[in-house]
């Protein structure tokens, strides 16, 4: 009887050992997935600033670089993009496209000294130059988290419990092959702009 009784209380043991190394191990995955959605939540927060800082940037712009439409195009097509950009893959891809475009405009804005000269300008290049590091700091903490995340869910025991929560690996923050090249600026008329 008491073998019976001790090999009874070693089952309920191990039973209620595994039960709570799988709320660990859940809860631990909970916290991973929370973790990734608020790290992308900062990013789109500070894309968000960026993107309120766009057309002040413009019209900041728009008299001295008449001859300068396609630079002032790609940045207002780019902030359309990044706005309507739904999904966290769709917006890392605006946000390049975006990135790009106003490193054109400052590049083109190189080459017009009144505007270089202007203290609205600068003051916006200063913001969203500062908001560029915040966003780039920001990947850096998301695809961070994100990689916690992908290789816990792929480890195994997490591997059964992120199947039973239909856990699914996330796409990290990256530059696509298209965005590595270098970009090839043109200055069309600048010099009949001054």
């Amino acid at each position: 009887m008491d073998t019976n009784l001790l090999t009874q209380l070693v089952f309920l043991f191990f039973f209620v050992g595994v039960f709570i190394y799988a709320i660990i191990l859940y809860n631990g995955l909970v916290r991973l997935r929370n973790e990734n959605d608020r790290a992308w939540a900062n990013i789109d927060v500070l894309l968000k600033q960026r993107h309120d800082e766009i057309p002040n940037l413009v019209e900041a712009v728009k008299g001295y670089m008449q001859h300068e439409q396609q630079t002032l195009i790609a940045v207002t097509e780019a902030r359309a993009a990044s706005m309507s950009a739904a999904s966290i893959p769709e917006k890392a891809q605006a946000d390049l496209l975006m990135t790009g475009a106003l490193h054109g405009l400052f590049a083109v804005a190189e080459n017009y000294p009144q505007l270089k000269a202007n203290e609205n300008f600068l003051k916006l290049q200063n913001r969203i130059t500062e908001l560029e590091e915040r966003i780039a700091d920001r990947r850096e903490f998301f695809n961070d988290d994100v990689n916690t995340y992908n290789t816990r869910i792929g480890q195994i025991p997490d591997v059964f419990v992120a199947s039973f929560m239909h856990l699914k690996r996330r796409d990290m923050f990256q530059v696509s092959d298209a965005d590595r090249k270098l970009i090839e600026v043109k200055f069309q008329g600048a010099a009949q702009g001054r």
